[in-house]
């Protein structure tokens, strides 16, 4: 596997990719506040085609086109962007304040990139009333018996359903969930109820116990006994990409957050077995388990958040060459035509996202503009 830094014509290209993003950001958001829904993935990068409501329980994906039109806003100081993301803002109120028994863990990533992102621009209490709700309802989620954020499902409801089928759901948690986490330590931080950070740090160390394997490969599903909530495991030995990439920025994050060791630590060594893992495509395998075959598919969106992860690392002193190098080189790789669709018409930005079928996905435009944005503007983030 080839590490190296960027060349003058590599950051060219990262420059070149960041205003793609920006373009597409300015036709994707207008379209969103028109008709907001959510957005997903798209095999042919229509996102706008998903047939799902911005009300949905399933709804988690919406938010990523809000947090690129922030960036973009952030960036460009064009007003333009501003009153496109204020559209939406009814939406966002009524969710967590009259459709709030639809929602679940997601929570997070829905308003850490909106109702947060705009209070910490703009200062806007309503904001940061409509923010904080969210951190209250994802806190309703938290089992003190086993420690563990409720990933899916009604909070009133054993059962949920998912897919074509209906499965338990208040017994499982996923790794992703640690993403979701910044909106609880924000809301510690903003009203000084220490039970948002403790519902946090007890789900974090959860994680650590949960999530992380001996070998620093990661579990995605986790299990609990749902008489006793001791846990039972992980129902698929899967080493997922991008569970793995959430595992990286999420422990990160709650460094950030805690300043305990213990979570920078994981991140560090779940990065290093991350890149352990790529092989000279350097883009990750959707599944490092999976051997090798015609179908097996690559995941761009997980390598976009792993390089979101190795610049948080980055900015806590933790990143050392390896993983610099595998930052720098792969971030270049994603802006490659592989990777990335220049076609205009096109809604999505990447290609090759694993979004259910290895089509476009709205994480996976987000994550990656947001890793550009850190490398070329140096700019903060909103977790």
């Amino acid at each position: 596997m080839s590490m190296s830094g960027h060349t003058d014509t590599g950051r060219e290209r990262l420059a070149t990719t960041y205003d793609l993003c920006l373009h597409k950001t300015r036709l994707n958001i207008q379209r969103l506040a028109g008709d907001p829904k959510s957005a997903a993935w798209a095999v042919d990068g229509n996102y706008f085609a998903f047939n799902e409501s911005f009300y949905a329980i399933g709804n988690w994906t919406s938010s990523f086109f809000t947090g690129m039109a922030l960036l973009a806003w952030r960036a460009t100081e064009e007003e333009f962007f501003l009153k496109q993301i204020l559209r939406l803002a009814l939406c966002y109120r009524e969710k967590v304040f009259t459709h709030f028994m639809d929602t679940h863990h997601d929570l997070g990533f829905l308003y850490s990139l909106y109702s947060v992102g705009l209070y910490k621009l703009t200062g806007n209490q309503e904001h940061r009333q409509v923010g904080l709700r969210a951190a209250e309802l994802l806190a309703q989620r938290f089992n003190p018996h086993g420690n563990f954020i409720r990933a899916w499902g009604r909070t009133d409801e054993v059962e949920s359903r998912i897919g074509d089928g209906q499965m338990r759901t208040d017994n499982l948690a996923i790794i992703d969930s640690l993403m979701n986490l910044p909106l609880l330590y924000w809301a510690g931080k903003e009203t000084g109820d220490a039970k948002f950070r403790v519902l946090a740090t007890r789900h974090a160390d959860m994680g650590l116990k949960c999530f992380v394997r001996p070998d620093y490969s990661t579990n995605n599903t986790y299990c609990f006994d749902p008489t006793t909530w001791q846990p039972l495991g992980d129902p698929n030995n899967t080493y997922w990409a991008r569970g793995a990439a959430w595992g990286i920025y999420g422990f990160a994050l709650s460094y950030g957050y805690t300043l305990n060791d213990k979570y920078l630590e994981a991140a560090v060594r779940l990065a290093k077995k991350f890149i352990a893992s790529l092989d000279d495509e350097i883009v990750p395998w959707n599944d490092f388990h999976e051997t090798a075959h015609a179908g097996r598919l690559r995941d761009a969106s997980a390598g976009a958040i792993a390089v979101c992860g190795f610049q948080e690392l980055a900015r806590h002193g933790a990143a050392d060459i390896e993983i610099t190098n595998a930052k720098q080189s792969l971030l270049t790789r994603l802006c490659h035509d592989n990777y990335v669709d220049s076609n205009e018409a096109c809604c999505g930005v990447q290609k090759l996202g694993q979004g259910g079928k290895n089509g476009y996905t709205s994480w996976g435009d987000y994550y990656l503009m947001e890793a550009l944005d850190r490398e070329l503007n140096g700019h903060e983030m909103f977790w």
